[in-house]
């Protein structure tokens, strides 16, 4: 490989874009463009080839080989993760690696040939994840081969319409009520912040923190808090609390850190709560995964949350 290219591209889903200057590299032997981006990462230890991850992938990236699930190719992968919730075993996750640009146009043709209910997973799925510039794309290319898809709710040349179900991970909702409706209820959580110390970040919190000492971890989906208005109260007082994304970060270096923080500090037990969306169920594998490999039993927990902000455990 040879670097002889750099583009630069706004942020905008840490599971696709960098915020920084990517460098696009190419195969000396195909001359294949190559970019540092969001890509699905199969674990075959984990995977046990039930292939419940299929169905999700509209793309036709994931197949069954040899008993296990297998990306087929880097171009048909977008990145987005909607087949992580679908894997029983935690064995799918995102990484940031240099694979061949995910190209929306190939993915078509691939697609085009499976039906039109593929081709509307397809759109659907485009469309939950907010990627205008793929859907515009999608829906160009199935214009000029006059394919024509009617979508539930929606035609394909509306842009704001629709509310899709699945993947409410990134489905737009609006969850606001009326001002008169909301005077009348007291949900607000009242009392002090029970936060016992800083920083929450997973990949911030030094392994050896005096406060790990000890501790009872609260390891949170990082939306979880803005969810549940009693996170502090009922969940956090009198842990130490550990927060990241298992969708958008590094969920290898996740286990890694906190597979030394148990190793090098007496934690009591653990608590983890994530979001009811699919992919956020991966941080619950990802912390059975550290208790495993740190070799001791620690009693460990699950909170279930759901996107209006109730408590599903």
């Amino acid at each position: 490989m040879h670097f002889n290219e750099t583009i630069f591209v706004l942020f905008m889903s840490k599971s696709i874009y960098l915020s920084r200057g990517v460098r696009v590299a190419y195969s000396k032997k195909d001359n294949i463009p190559m970019a540092k981006r969001g890509i699905i990462r199969i674990d075959e230890e984990k995977c046990d080839g039930c292939g419940l991850c299929i169905p999700d992938c509209p793309e036709g990236a994931l197949k069954v080989i040899d008993g296990k699930a297998r990306l087929i190719s880097d171009l048909f992968c977008d990145g987005l993760g909607a087949c992580i919730g679908s894997c029983p075993e935690g064995a799918i996750t995102i990484e940031e690696r240099e694979a061949e640009e995910y190209n929306e146009r190939k993915v078509m043709e691939n697609i085009t040939r499976q039906g039109k209910n593929v081709i509307k997973a397809h759109l659907k799925h485009l469309k939950e994840h907010n990627q205008d510039e793929y859907f515009k794309q999608a829906v160009e290319f199935l214009k000029e081969r006059n394919i024509e898809i009617h979508l539930e709710e929606e035609s394909l040349a509306s842009r704001h319409t629709s509310v899709f179900s699945g993947c409410p991970g990134s489905k737009v909702m609006d969850f606001r009520e009326k001002e008169e409706a909301a005077e009348k209820k007291n949900t607000m959580s009242k009392g002090i912040s029970e936060l016992r110390q800083w920083p929450i970040q997973i990949m911030l919190v030094p392994p050896n923190a005096p406060y790990l000492k000890g501790a009872s971890l609260l390891i949170a989906a990082d939306c979880a808090p803005f969810a549940y208005a009693d996170f502090h109260h009922e969940l956090l007082k009198g842990k130490i609390l550990l927060v990241g994304c298992p969708k958008l970060d590094d969920v290898e270096f996740y286990q890694e850190k906190i597979t030394q923080i148990l190793k090098d500090n007496n934690i009591k037990s653990i608590t983890c709560v994530h979001m009811e969306v699919p992919c956020c169920f991966g941080l619950v594998s990802m912390v059975e995964s550290a208790i495993s490999a740190s070799g001791k039993e620690i009693p460990l927990k699950e909170v279930n949350i759901s996107i209006k902000g109730k408590r599903l455990d």
